[in-house]
């Protein structure tokens, strides 16, 4: 309790004064490889600390535990007996009732609760957290405690890997004649977190909750839609529904949330298209729709999300061009697009994103060359567009990127003299990934230290390509060119039964490389 003399509380996933580094780098953390996955956690949860702050009163406006006018005052006795009643049902740490006969008093306190003095001279209850400790700890017959909203002052619940054992929901009492519940006004933040037995629906009522303004319902088992209703919340400024699934489309009047800076719901099986009205969210920092089954286009006016630095659209059905003023997302740190059917052209303006620090854009049958405007992104550190069809060469000027530490090339069809130094390959190391495309090499100067990129040295010793320098165009056998098909068709290595080439298909080949 922040009350008591003496006492470190560590309160993680609080309300955000948003700026959003933390909010961004938890979904990063999901594309990190395996190995980096649990420190990178590690590292994100003490950073949180840092970087989340309450809603509420400022360090200077909070009760000090020596305070002789608060050493003076107790809780409502109704409160006292509904907080009594919710811990009974959550927790079997203790006997919470006789062991903490006064909870809100600095000498009776225990972890996981805040209290603040009211205008009526009374201490009541503003913060709930459990399952994190040092905060209690969920028995395996917790089910969400609906009467928690009888707490007139609550104004955050947080409850994170608590219900294990007897399937429960979501539930908001309904309005009575007299008034909604007392906490229906209060409440500021609702956070469930990684709880496998947390399921059902959204409830349509959500909108009852009138002061919500983060609402992370993530890693659990919800099901069914979301429904309109979330988009009468107008106080929201965080949403995260990620990891459930959820079904149906995302609602089209989502646009109304005008002050939402975040907005996670990846990991579900929604379906649909992106709504136009996601174009009306000016202040959005963080855009996460990745891993649903979500169709169609990315609507223009997403350009006009002029301060989002997170954009995940991964694992989807999106297809066509990016948005025609893509530019203008000057503020964009990730852009996170693999596994879409988006068959284009990458296009240059993406190289005016000066911020841009990573750029996913793997197996979505991208066409062309790479932009030899990507050589402007001085800032990045990650390029990944394997599995593509792109074609050409490697643009010189991504050697010239000091920040970069990841590229991925792999499985595309690129061609010509790899435009790398020795220093490059040194400083990216296994790092670097050009493999499987056929025409691809390097000249016998080029020093890669023992690390396989993937690439054969150039038979002319790199001037040129890595096509032998002269064929024989009357017809010679298959076998006689076997090395260079072997070489042309990366790993197809299309062969008929006498072990040569196709000749149809090497006669193509062949013309489109000897033309010049």
């Amino acid at each position: 309790m922040r009350i008591q003399p003496n006492t470190v509380r560590h309160r993680p996933f609080r309300h955000l004064r948003l700026s959003f580094p933390c909010l961004i780098t938890m979904s990063h953390a999901k594309i990190l490889p395996s190995h980096l996955l649990l420190p990178t956690l590690l590292l994100l949860l003490f950073s949180s600390l840092a970087c989340i702050s309450a809603f509420g009163n400022t360090k200077g406006d909070e009760p000090r535990a020596n305070d002789p006018v608060l050493e003076s005052i107790t809780m409502d006795p109704v409160e006292r007996d509904t907080l009594f009643r919710v811990m009974k049902n959550m927790s079997s740490d203790r006997d919470w009732r006789s062991s903490n006969p006064d909870p809100c008093k600095p000498d009776s306190s225990w972890p996981g609760i805040e209290c603040k003095p009211g205008s009526d001279n009374l201490l009541h209850v503003t913060r709930l957290d459990f399952g994190a400790a040092p905060n209690p700890t969920c028995k395996e017959s917790a089910t969400f405690p609906s009467e928690i909203f009888e707490l007139p002052y609550l104004a955050s619940i947080f409850f994170l890997d608590c219900f294990k054992g007897v399937e429960t929901s979501l539930s908001l009492p309904p309005p009575t004649r007299k008034a909604p519940p007392p906490a229906y006004a209060s409440l500021q933040q609702l956070s469930l977190i990684s709880n496998p037995s947390f399921v059902g629906a959204i409830p349509s009522n959500i909108f009852s909750l009138t002061s919500l303004r983060v609402l992370t319902l993530s890693q659990n088992r919800l099901h069914g839609t979301i429904p309109d209703s979330i988009s009468e919340v107008n106080s929201l400024v965080h949403l995260d529904l990620s990891y459930n699934s959820l079904t149906g489309s995302i609602p089209s009047q989502i646009g109304r949330l005008k002050g939402l800076v975040g907005l996670d719901l990846s990991y579900n099986s929604l379906t649909g298209s992106i709504p136009p009205s996601i174009g009306q969210l000016r202040l959005l920092q963080k855009l996460d729709l990745s891993s649903n089954s979500i169709a169609g286009i990315v609507p223009d006016n997403l350009q006009n999300l002029s301060f989002l630095d997170f954009l995940a659209l991964s694992n989807n059905n999106l297809s066509g061009g990016f948005p025609k003023g893509i530019a203008k997302l000057q503020n964009l740190q990730y852009f996170i697009m693999d596994d879409n059917p988006m068959l284009v052209k990458l296009p240059w303006q993406l190289g005016r994103l000066a911020k841009l620090q990573e750029l996913r854009l793997s197996n979505s049958g991208y066409s062309g060359v790479i932009p030899g405007s990507f050589a402007w992104l001085r800032n990045l550190t990650t390029l990944s567009l394997e599995s593509n069809r792109l074609t050409g060469g490697i643009p010189a000027g991504l050697s010239d990127l000091g920040k970069l530490y990841h590229l991925n090339l792999s499985s595309n069809l690129l061609s010509g003299v790899v435009p790398f130094d020795a220093g490059f390959f040194k400083r990216l190391g296994s790092n670097v990934d050009l493999r499987e495309n056929s025409g691809l090499c390097i000249n016998g100067s080029q020093s890669v230290d023992g690390i396989n990129i993937g690439v054969h040295v150039c038979r002319d010793n790199g001037s040129d390509s890595s096509l032998p320098k002269s064929l024989d165009k009357s017809g010679g056998t298959p076998f006689q060119v076997r090395n260079f098909c072997f070489q042309l068709m990366g790993t197809r290595q299309i062969f008929v039964k006498s072990g040569g080439c196709i000749l149809e298909q090497t006669e193509i080949i062949f013309r489109s490389k000897l033309q010049n």
